[in-house]
């Protein structure tokens, strides 16, 4: 088999480089229309009770929309692997029985969250209670309001998963990175046009129509694949019941992880006014550089992980795993010393303005510097966690996940009550919970395979010493920013400098580490200066 991985080697690479390069360009864009989003509901609500309330409740649906049923996410990840193996010619149309899989797989996915969307209906109030333990009644009867308004994001969600699943299958990976632009741009209109700032109601039905568009932009193109809901209930069909193998521990291995985003809320409720906003934000500027390197290089590479697996071919595994996460480590690092160096001056850049003031921006700031760690052990766990997936594992990732709810609450409490860390405490916890897993799930794959980690880890230690002396060079340069910035000057100048220190320094940080990394003859940062170069002369 390694033979086989040998003679396509170049074709594959170069295949999931242009997929990558592709998918990141269409994630760049949704992402910059998200932080738009972002900067107008910072701009009209700020961090304050409406916005905690909204994203309090928000929170609970988005476990469909964006986990369960999100790109990459057990309603993706299931489609996937299942479908990739069933569909032997992309250009045909799918067989009645994969299309009657389809309808199984459909048909019980909107009878469960249809039933899961009323339970939160009914029980809004409660369930808020609970979540919002220390919260006012104010903020728990306005955050029940929201929650209430965005039940039926559940069911959406988690037909957009399949959905998403499929068109990836088929190579579509344009449409479901497209998608969130859709759900971005209805939150900016209705609020810029129906700002509502004592309930915020109007901010929880432009998310719920939002994501019906969603939901509208992809059924067209399901259809023309050949794909037509004919609901049925056949459970006893082998592949369905590959799915749900595949799919239970997975859902609920997501669940988990929201479990963990719930105990953050608890221990959230007891700080100061604004908290788990500047908390939402600063997951939201993590996310723009982080998503966009993980969506890019892992939607291409599972199906090829699901595929290698089905061909038994463990050499092309570990080849795949090592040149994916290799690359992900070299982009990460960079971004982990911007954060730290500039990440007060883009969080005041980007969000700065009408009801979120410099108070807002320094929480933001404080959570966004303590999960700015988290970035390597992240995207090591999501693409460690593709390669269980593809050996139809999703338990193992669950078990993983449930047993550090515990190192969760026992970290909040540390931080938090003992140690009175305040924002800080909630997202250093999230790092270290995230590196916890990292490391048990890494050790626990050499049950499917033997991974080479001594050629990833050894090509890691070079680009860490590069980043070391990078971050030295920046850290003089954002000084020295600093040092000379005018005084007095008025915002229109202030935002100008900021977004120039944030340009040059970006700049010294970038070129610094990718020409250290050269030096070091490190064989990502050569790999891909090869690339740009022959991209350049094409031009």
């Amino acid at each position: 088999m390694t033979t086989t991985v040998s003679g396509n080697d170049n074709s594959k690479t170069t295949s999931l480089l242009k997929a990558a390069w592709l998918i990141a360009l269409v994630t760049i864009v949704s992402k910059l229309i998200g932080f738009i989003r972002d900067v107008v509901i910072a701009n009209f609500y700020g961090a304050s009770m409406v916005s905690d309330a909204y994203f309090y409740a928000y929170q609970i649906p988005s476990l469909a929309l964006l986990l369960l049923g999100g790109v990459g996410g057990p309603f993706h990840s299931a489609t996937v692997a299942v479908f990739s193996k069933l569909i032997p010619d992309l250009k045909e149309k799918p067989q009645e029985e994969v299309n009657r899989l389809y309808s199984t797989f459909m048909t019980t996915t909107i009878l469960f969250f249809v039933i899961l969307g009323l339970i939160f209906y009914i029980f809004s109030t409660p369930i808020m209670n609970l979540i919002i333990s220390d919260g006012t009644p104010q903020l728990v009867a306005l955050a029940s309001s929201h929650l209430k308004i965005m039940t039926p994001i559940f069911v959406i969600g988690g037909v957009c998963g399949i959905y998403y699943g499929l068109l990836v299958t088929y190579k579509e990976f344009m449409l479901p990175n497209l998608s969130p632009i859709v759900m971005s741009l209805v939150i900016i209109l209705m609020i810029s046009f129906a700002h509502d700032g004592n309930s915020g109601k109007v901010l929880a039905i432009a998310t719920t129509v939002g994501a019906i568009c969603q939901w509208l932009l992809q059924y067209p193109k399901i259809r023309k694949l050949g794909y037509k809901l004919k609901p049925n209930f056949d459970i006893k069909n082998p592949e369905y019941k590959n799915i749900c193998e595949l799919l239970f521990p997975a859902v609920l291995s997501s669940t988990v992880g929201q479990l963990h985003i719930y105990v953050d809320m608890f221990f959230t409720s007891s700080l100061r006014e604004g908290a788990w906003t500047a908390i939402g934000f600063a997951n939201r500027v993590f996310q723009f550089p982080v998503g966009i390197l993980t969506v890019a290089f892992l939607v291409p590479l599972f199906p090829i992980f699901a595929r290698l697996v089905a061909e038994n071919d463990m050499d092309g595994i570990r080849k795949y795993f090592n040149k994916g996460v290799g690359i992900l480590f070299f982009g990460a690092i960079p971004i982990i010393i911007g954060i730290l160096l500039l990440g007060y001056d883009g969080v005041s850049l980007i969000f700065e303005r009408g009801e979120f003031g410099q108070n807002a921006t320094m929480m933001v700031t404080e959570a966004l510097w303590f999960l700015s760690v988290s970035i390597l052990p992240y995207v090591f766990r999501d693409s460690i966690t593709r390669v269980y997936y593809s050996f139809n594992d999703s338990k193992t990732p669950f078990v993983v996940a449930f047993s550090s709810i515990v190192l969760k609450v026992l970290l909040n409490y540390i931080f938090i009550i003992k140690m009175g860390m305040s924002i800080g405490g909630i997202t250093l916890s999230t790092s270290l919970v995230t590196l916890f897993n990292a490391i048990v799930l890494g050790y626990f794959i050499k049950n499917k395979i033997t991974m080479d980690y001594k050629s990833l880890f050894k090509n890691l230690a070079k680009m860490f010493a590069a980043g070391i002396v990078c971050f030295l060079i920046s850290y003089v340069a954002a000084y020295l920013f600093d040092l000379y910035h005018p005084q007095l000057l008025s915002d229109v100048y202030n935002y100008l400098w900021k977004a120039v220190k944030i340009c040059v320094v970006g700049i010294i940080c970038v070129g610094s580490y990718v020409g250290l990394n050269l030096a070091f003859k490190m064989e990502y940062a050569e790999e891909l200066m090869t690339r740009f170069i022959k991209k350049i002369r094409r031009c």
